[in-house]
C-alpha cells in the first residue's frame, strides 16, 4: 500500500523557517519532519511513498537525490572525477516525487497523483504532523467499517497553561499542557479507497477538507479512528521548538522506530 504525503503548501505561519525551505523540510534535530513522518510509516512496513511537492519543491528533490552522499561516508577523488561510497546510511524506501504546482489545493494535489496510485487503497497524510498512531490498527478499523475514507481524529493540546484559582488567590491546580476543549480534529493519517477520486471535482482548486470530505461525511462514507495518544502538527515556531525539545529529551513519542 502506497503512502501519499502532502508536502506542497507555503507554511506561512512558520515563516521564520519557510522563507528558506518548504515546511516538510523544517528540521527536528537535523532531520526534516518529512523524514520523521516517513520513518513512522516505514516502522509499520510501508515504504513506498508518493510525495506531493509544490512550494520550493527542488529542496525536497535535492534531499532525496543526495541522500546517499549526505548520510554516507565517501571519498571524493577530484583528480579522477570519482566518488567512492564506504559506509552507507540509507533507507529501504521507494520515493516518487511529484511536482503538483505552487498554488494547487490539497485535493488538487491528490488528484494529480491519481495515475501513480492506480486503483488501489492508499494511505494519506500531511507533511507537517507526527504521531504514534498505530497505522495497522487504523487500516483494520477502516476495513471493518467498509467506507471510502477513514481519518485519524485527535484532540489538540491547549496552547496555554491552565490554572484553577481559589477565592483568596491561591492556585489550586496548574497544568502546563492541558487538553484543549475536548473537540476532535482531523489529524491526517488517512486510509482511502480509490473511489475518493470521484469526489475531487474542482481540479487544482479542490480543497480536500471542504467539499470532498464534507460530502463523504454527509453520505456516511467517512470514518474517524479516535487516537488518544500523541499527535502534534508543526504549525508555528513554538511547535517546532516543542518537538525539538521532546527529541532532545529522549521522549519523542512519535519515534516508534527507536
Amino acid at each position: 500500500m502506497r503512502v501519499v504525503i502532502l508536502a506542497g503548501g507555503l507554511g506561512t505561519r512558520l515563516s521564520e523557517e519557510t522563507d528558506l525551505r518548504p515546511k516538510p523540510m523544517v528540521e527536528i534535530n537535523g532531520r526534516p519532519i518529512l523524514w520523521h513522518i516517513m520513518k513512522i510509516y516505514a516502522h509499520w512496513g510501508f515504504t513506498d511513498f508518493i510525495v506531493l511537492t509544490g512550494y520550493k519543491s527542488h529542496i525536497i528533490k535535492d534531499f532525496f537525490i543526495n541522500y546517499y552522499t549526505r548520510y554516507s561516508d565517501i571519498t571524493v577523488d577530484m583528480l579522477n572525477n570519482a566518488v567512492e561510497l564506504h559506509k552507507t546510511r540509507t533507507e529501504p524506501w521507494k520515493v516518487t516525487l511529484l511536482y503538483t504546482g505552487p498554488d494547487t489545493m490539497t485535493g488538487g494535489r491528490l488528484l494529480r497523483a491519481r495515475e501513480y496510485i492506480g486503483d488501489e487503497r492508499f494511505l494519506l497524510t500531511y507533511g507537517d504532523g507526527v504521531s504514534d498512531a498505530p497505522i495497522p490498527d487504523i487500516i483494520e478499523y477502516h476495513e471493518k467499517m467498509g467506507k471510502i475514507a477513514t481519518l485519524t481524529a485527535v484532540q489538540r493540546a491547549g496552547r496555554f497553561g491552565s490554572i484553577a484559582i481559589a477565592a483568596d488567590g491561591t492556585i489550586n491546580t496548574f497544568e502546563e499542557k492541558p487538553q484543549g476543549d475536548g473537540a476532535w480534529i482531523n489529524g491526517g493519517f488517512f486510509v482511502m479507497e480509490n473511489a475518493v477520486f470521484d469526489y475531487l471535482k474542482n481540479g487544482d482548486m479542490t480543497i480536500l477538507e471542504r467539499e470532498p470530505l464534507e460530502t463523504l461525511a454527509k453520505e456516511g462514507q467517512l470514518n474517524a479512528y479516535k487516537h488518544y495518544g500523541f499527535w502534534k502538527c508543526m504549525d508555528t515556531l513554538r511547535d517546532k521548538n516543542e518537538l525539538k525539545d521532546l527529541w532532545l529529551s529522549g521522549k519523542a513519542p512519535w519515534a516508534v522506530w527507536l
